[in-house]
């Protein structure tokens, strides 16, 4: 049995003083260093409501409840503002499940290695970039560059210099957009493909491009109007460059190269989903800026095995919610202890239609579980709400190279709240064309077959 130490508002207090003084992560002792001693058992970091949502609540909410429209008030101010109105307002229900005290369940295993392996060696050079032990020149040899980052530049950087936290990823990810009435007025299937070609967790530089951070493609395979269409974004690693975007699309037969800040727009007609979007940081760091933790507070985030569920053949999960039922998946929330929550502008998109954007961290991985972007005027807009998790569920596993269960992300909420439409995208085990998900490259050249410009016309063939 603990002993309390700490009133109810210790932690509170605590998260005020680290905002202001830029101090690390944990309340009870330093987060990383616990982590470094036992990544299994976080529960020295933080006090016992920081970690149970029943006690934080003083019982009202407690796992295995659902938060509704009637309960939803308990648990307001450990939401962001477009995830409660949806509860609120819209009909969505978050089950809630128990916290995780273990950080190993929170990453990809060789990630977490890694970021342990060179903790301390990131540093920012003149140019703003990160570099390896402070050197001009030598690109980031991967993990989390800053485990406990202190300020928005650190923060960013864990956020950007490896999306996934794999050397490659291929998802196979079915997406649904409803218009403001709840009916579904597009479907797609796309194949998203991303291969880091530094800051890789293996140490390596992929066929020695150490200028280059990753490459990324997207390609959709479905329905036949849009079958065909892809697009590939080449990612410099100096991050005051903007990508190269090219695109292919069957119509026109050809590879066509598009404005590089062309970031805030739909890759297809329907979706809400923009490239800028993407994983919170979908745009070079340094084309950003104005960064700033501006609140470290437990939140509810859809943080949970629970939410991969193995046990479908596709890995599909129930709609709920909205006018129609069909508006959200039923999602699985934990409290996380500590979420960072990050501010920043895009100083270096002058026509962009986003003013700021505020992004929910988790600390104890670095990774994003909501953003909220706000239009010209400074009103809300968009919400780009992401589920991660272990594909550990049951009996269900899918494991990693070493039989060690992955992570990844499991689904995304990107909800126009102007104007009402919302698009649902699902971690799936496979999509139209046959396209699956997964984290090894099998010894498939990747870079010839996804990851070039005559890839992508290929692909659209």
């Amino acid at each position: 049995m603990r002993i309390r130490k700490y009133d109810f508002d210790y932690s509170r207090r605590a998260f005020m003083e680290k905002v202001a003084t830029g101090a690390g992560a944990g309340v009870l002792a330093p987060l990383w260093s616990t982590i470094a001693h036992s990544a299994d058992d976080i529960s020295k970091a933080y006090p016992d409501e920081l970690l149970s949502i029943e006690m934080y609540t003083k019982g009202r909410i407690k796992p295995g409840d659902v938060v509704t429209a009637d309960n939803v008030d308990i648990v307001k101010d450990l939401l962001e503002p477009i995830c409660y109105r949806q509860v609120k307002e819209q009909g969505r229900r978050l089950n809630i499940v128990e916290s995780t005290k273990d950080v190993t369940t929170l990453f990809n295993h060789d990630y977490l290695d890694v970021t342990l392996r060179n903790r301390g060696r990131a540093a920012f050079g003149p140019d703003g970039n990160v570099w390896t032990d402070g050197k001009v020149g030598s690109p980031w040899i991967g993990g989390l560059p800053f485990t406990d980052p202190k300020d928005g530049n650190q923060m960013i950087a864990d956020m950007t210099l490896a999306w996934g936290k794999h050397d490659y990823s291929q998802y196979a990810i079915p997406a649904w957009s409803l218009n403001p009435q709840g009916e579904v007025a597009y479907s797609q299937d796309f194949v998203w493909c991303e291969l880091n070609t530094t800051a890789r967790g293996d140490g390596t530089v992929f066929n020695g491009m150490s200028d280059k951070l990753r490459l990324q493609t997207v390609f959709f395979t479905g329905p036949n109007d849009i079958k065909g269409s892809s697009f590939l974004s080449i990612w410099y690693y100096d991050q005051r460059k903007f990508p190269d975007l090219y695109g292919y699309f069957p119509a026109f037969k050809r590879v066509r190269q598009f404005p590089t800040n062309q970031r805030f727009e739909p890759l297809v007609p329907g979706i809400t989903f923009f490239l800028s979007d993407a994983w919170a940081a979908g745009d070079p760091m340094l084309t950003w800026g104005n960064y700033k933790i501006v609140e470290r507070k437990p939140f509810l985030g859809a943080v949970s095995n629970r939410n991969w569920n193995g046990a479908d053949a596709k890995w599909h999960r129930p709609f709920h919610g909205g006018p129609k039922g069909k508006t959200f998946l039923d999602s699985y929330f934990s409290l996380v202890p500590e979420a960072i929550v990050l501010e920043a502008e895009p100083t270096g998109y002058p026509r962009a239609p986003v003013s700021k954007k505020r992004v929910w961290i988790d600390a104890r991985n670095c990774h994003f579980m909501s953003t909220i972007t706000t239009d010209r005027r400074g009103e809300i807009w968009k919400q780009f709400e992401l589920g991660s998790g272990q594909f550990k569920n049951g009996n269900a596993v899918l494991n990693d190279e070493k039989g060690r269960p992955d992570w990844s992300w499991l689904h995304v909420h990107s909800h126009d709240i102007q104007s009402n439409r919302m698009s649902i995208l699902l971690h799936a085990k496979e999509v139209a064309g046959g396209y699956k998900t997964t984290f090894q490259t099998g010894g498939v050249d990747v870079y010839n077959k996804f990851l070039t410009s005559s890839a992508i016309a290929r692909l659209g063939q």
